[in-house]
């Protein structure tokens, strides 16, 4: 294994980017230089930060490297995407203490390199440092749309349909069969990890993927959707989100709510109501957003997108239908990133 120290910062830099592909025009200097340089013409920029705390946001002792260094990237890519924008370039930025090789940091930027070439995203540039303990990953993504093409959380109007896309609360579920496993291997390190059979919530937590497919198919149809955003903290954050920005109230129905049945059965194994890993878990990454009425058709049979609900005035809240009628308040219960959860 190979100590960070032996190659210094700018050693670990040329070492990490050597293998960098560039994909679009718009990049006209990436890595190598003070900044990075970029050129748009007739285009909206959109720009977005995450930052992932080891700790906080991952735990390595069940998160592969080249999984987090991929899913690093899915995450700021999403937030472009909900903007009905296109992801072009990335900086990264990562701190590390003394415990991580240089082997280690290549897993990562396979990771990282994995989805760039996926999404035909640059990475353009960034930072290193050293950290006194743990690691910290910070990506920014820059985006481009055409001005009347860029869509925000606050467009939904009264009477429009509230769609997702894919299905929710695998991720979630995936994050809770791993914290199960480890706790079982913590009490007895003699017992391996039962995952077999799990593939599909374990990939949707490990390996989410941002859909860039939803946001083609808003092109082939010719729609823009009224508001949106990706569902990274649950279903019900995001929509109280878009209520309030939107300044309305909205009506969901469980029914209606699109749940695997990998999730479903999972949730039942734990004796958890389904619906609660898709109102509450996070990090699905699935787009939630709004469309006029008009544009019903272009989507009542498509199997990636599900309507689920509508939005009303805000006088009448933001609510769940259960069943037969009967209704319960949505409470902002999914990840909050400045609280314990």
């Amino acid at each position: 294994m190979t100590s960070i120290s032996e190659l210094g910062e700018f050693g670990l830099i040329k070492r990490l980017s050597k293998d960098i592909s560039i994909y679009n025009k718009s990049t006209v200097k990436g890595i190598g230089d003070d900044a990075a340089v970029l050129s748009y013409q007739n285009k909206e920029t959109v720009i977005t930060t995450d930052i992932l705390i080891e700790g906080i946001h991952f735990d390595l002792s069940y998160v592969p490297l080249k999984h987090l260094g991929y899913k690093a990237v899915i995450v700021n890519l999403s937030d472009v995407f909900a903007m009905n924008a296109s992801p072009k370039q990335i900086t990264v930025s990562i701190a590390i203490s003394n415990r991580f090789t240089l082997e280690s940091i290549e897993e990562i930027y396979k990771g990282i390199k994995l989805a760039c070439d996926t999404y035909k995203v640059d990475l353009i540039g960034g930072d290193t440092s050293s950290s006194v303990t743990g690691m910290v990953i910070c990506i920014t993504a820059v985006g481009e749309a055409d001005k009347n093409k860029i869509t925000y959380r606050s467009g939904a109007k009264e009477n429009d349909l509230i769609c997702v896309s894919g299905d929710l609360g695998g991720a979630y579920a995936g994050l809770k069969l791993l914290q199960r496993e480890q706790d079982v291997f913590r009490s007895n390190p003699e017992i391996q990890p039962e995952l077999e059979g799990y593939d599909y919530i374990l990939g949707k937590q490990l390996k989410p993927e941002a859909r860039v497919d939803i946001i083609k198919l808003f092109d082939e149809l010719k729609i823009k959707p009224t508001s949106m955003i990706d569902i990274s903290d649950g279903l019900s954050s995001e929509l109280l989100h878009i209520s309030e920005e939107s300044n309305c109230g909205c009506r969901i129905y469980d029914q209606k709510i699109p749940i695997a049945e990998e999730t479903h059965a999972f949730a039942n194994e734990l004796q958890i109501v389904p619906i609660t890993f898709a109102l509450n878990g996070g990090e699905d990454y699935e787009l939630l957003f709004t469309i006029s009425q008009a544009d019903y058709n272009k989507f009542r049979s498509n199997p990636d997108v599900t309507i689920i609900g509508h939005i009303t005035e805000q006088t009448k809240g933001n609510y769940l239908v259960i069943g037969e009628g009967s209704e319960i308040e949505i409470q902002a219960q999914g990840w909050n990133a400045v609280k314990n959860n």
